[in-house]
């Protein structure tokens, strides 16, 4: 088995074996706790820019297929395992992890001790790394130093789709998406649900928007420091002019936020899971939720903000999940609504947000 190297910015590093392309990858490091679903992570366009350490021990036993891809290709930079499967065990047109990883030239690392890493990044914060095949020199190590750091980096524009497509049928009530990096599942969700879907490019102006003559507009997840995106943030304050519904996801979520007039941080390692305990303070239900994000929004900015309304904490550590404007059919969640793992209350997201469009579309706005 060939060597390979992952290496930190601050100097944590170790030796494991290539199971993915050979060469180098750098990125930010990060980590998911998912014990599955390991195809849909590493084809979310938000984690763009970004190795991926899974916690789960044992990756790859049931390979991947395209019906679980929410991107045409793996949107991970590279990734890091305990042990990778050398088989799985499934028929049809599944491919195998290293090979699936190998056709895309995503370098990935395993016997790597998964643990100690995760607790280091836990203590120590989302940082720049490596994955590399060949020696480590100096001037490997130089680049991984001088490596653009997430915070600040504007990335969506490199994820979103390059020109508008539309899916559904068109005599149905019309939603315009501004791709940021959005799943698949989204859209599927939006389409199930009867609507129209128009998918626009992360740069669409609000004009360009409004001549698709949309009862609605959903802003999607996406990879990046939200507030690098100022062209989004002024996109948004035009939608939100208009008074129609508008639904934030993710990212989406942020710059909605950011629209309103709240600021976002960097949180110190990220929500990357499918177990994040949400409540909605509303009613009071608790959702098992699906995150991936590496920003947050203010907490005590939005509560000083009277146009607005705290909707859903996470119950880890009682950030912001969600929120509502008290006078604009406008929401934005932190969490995946359109990832269930498992539990699948948090589709009442999209139900609330369709219920809205259709109100619209019911008057002929």
């Amino acid at each position: 088995m060939k060597k390979a190297f992952l290496v930190l910015a601050d100097g944590w590093r170790a030796e494991g074996i290539a199971v993915g392309a050979e060469g180098t990858a750098f990125g930010e490091i990060v980590f998911h706790t998912a014990l599955t679903g390991y195809p849909e992570i590493f084809t979310d366009p938000s984690y763009w820019g970004q190795i991926v350490v899974m916690t789960m021990p044992h990756i790859g036993n049931y390979g991947t297929a395209a019906e679980e891809w929410q991107h045409e290709k793996p949107t991970i930079r590279g990734l890091v395992v305990r042990q990778m499967s050398s088989f799985f065990s499934r028929a049809g047109r599944a491919l195998g992890l290293p090979e699936y990883l190998k056709m895309h030239n995503i370098p990935a690392i395993a016997e790597i001790d998964t643990r100690a890493l995760v607790r280091h990044v836990r203590q120590k914060g989302a940082q720049n790394a490596l994955i590399t095949t060949l020696p480590l020199t100096d001037d490997l190590l130089e680049q991984l130093q001088s490596f653009p750091p997430m915070q600040g980096s504007e990335l969506a524009s490199q994820v979103t789709t390059p020109r508008p497509y539309y899916v559904g049928e068109a005599s149905a009530p019309r939603i315009a998406l501004l791709d940021f990096g959005v799943k698949k599942a989204i859209i599927d969700h939006l389409t199930w649900r009867g609507f129209y879907v128009g998918v626009f490019p992360a740069y669409t102006s609000a004009s360009e928007l409004l001549q698709f003559e949309p009862q609605g507009f959903l802003l999607s997840n996406g990879p990046g420091d939200p507030a690098s995106m100022e062209y989004a943030i002024q996109t948004t304050k035009a939608l939100l002019q208009t008074r129609l519904p508008i639904l934030g996801i993710c990212l989406g979520h942020q710059l909605l936020s950011l629209a309103l007039g709240v600021p976002t941080y960097k949180l110190l390692y990220g929500h990357r899971g499918s177990n994040h305990p949400v409540k909605d303070l509303r009613t009071g239900q608790l959702f098992i939720t699906s995150q991936n994000h590496g920003f947050a929004i203010d907490k005590e900015a939005l509560q000083r903000t009277s146009s607005l309304r705290l909707t859903h904490i996470n119950l880890n550590d009682h950030t912001v999940e969600g929120f509502i404007h008290t006078e604009l059919p406008v929401q934005g969640v932190q969490f995946h609504p359109e990832a269930h793992p498992g539990p699948r209350e948090s589709q009442a997201v999209f139900d609330e947000f369709a219920q809205r469009v259709r109100a619209v579309a019911s008057v002929g706005v």
